[in-house]
């Protein structure tokens, strides 16, 4: 079920695609919950979407932050959102091994910020076949990103996406350049803005990564009017509850609200 790159890449069209679910698979109820709500608001309003959920987070401030509940259980609850929704799915890999493991299951693979100059990473995820979305570091230039882009395509793989997910602004705190859009953009491929992820406040003394989801829709916004082809949102039915990334995630009974709001927005910016 590999998304068609150039349904994708749809600036021009009234709509934008949306990359939304958990931090991390907690379990199968939570993930077929939110992927039951997702769907029904994103079908209603017309907007393609796309399951997000690791299967593991490798990225972990502490020792005993929580990293998943099993690489294969975790994989298998994905291919069953897949499965149940007919819907694409998109986990993170870590490492080069774990490419075509993870490319059993899912139809997008996520390449995280901190790993996207990673080639050995980047050669095995583009020779899976499966769509590569690489999240650019927060230490790199938009201008720099197609090298990664470059990686996936000289491995034969034309499926590949960018996402931003800020810049890093001293020690904790991070910031959105929009310029890098449009930057990003020529490189012919869909540029997806991370919006919660974009929000986060890194590196707190307590080990544990803080965030505005306050701002959430402020940065949404921010993104639609300058034409960004995606949005990428990670929702939690309880955020205090959830195990990672809780601090920055919108609460789920939130999302349809803002949805609608950003539709109408896209169609707005699309109309001048």
């Amino acid at each position: 079920m590999i998304p068609n790159i150039k349904t994708l890449k749809n600036t021009s069209s009234n709509s934008f695609f949306l990359i939304a679910g958990p931090c991390v698979i907690e379990g199968e109820q939570m993930a077929m919950e939110i992927a039951e709500k997702v769907c029904a608001i994103t079908e209603n309003l017309n907007i393609p979407y796309l399951f997000k959920g690791s299967y593991r987070k490798a990225n972990r401030s502490r020792i005993d932050s929580f990293t998943g509940i099993g690489d294969e259980k975790a994989l298998k609850i994905l291919a069953k959102v897949r499965e149940t929704f007919n819907i694409p799915v998109v986990t993170d890999i870590h490492s080069a091994i774990e490419a075509q493991m993870a490319a059993e299951y899912v139809d997008v693979l996520q390449i995280p910020a901190f790993l996207c100059r990673q080639t050995d990473i980047l050669e095995a995820a583009a020779k899976t076949g499966k769509v590569v979305n690489i999240k650019k570091g927060q230490f790199l230039s938009p201008e720099a990103m197609h090298f990664a882009v470059d990686k996936i395509r000289d491995n034969h793989n034309d499926n590949v996406m960018l996402t931003d997910r800020g810049i890093t602004f001293g020690y904790q705190d991070l910031i959105v350049d929009y310029r890098g859009i449009p930057v990003m953009q020529k490189n012919n491929c869909p540029v997806i803005l991370d919006i919660t992820h974009s929000l986060q406040q890194p590196n707190q003394t307590a080990g544990v990564t803080g965030g505005r989801p306050d701002l959430i829709e402020t940065i949404a916004r921010a993104g639609i009017a300058v034409g960004v082809d995606g949005l990428f949102i990670e929702t939690h039915p309880s955020p205090a509850l959830a195990k990672s990334d809780g601090a920055n995630m919108l609460k789920l009974d939130l999302l349809e609200t803002m949805l609608q709001k950003l539709s109408i927005l896209r169609e707005a910016v699309n109309s001048l």
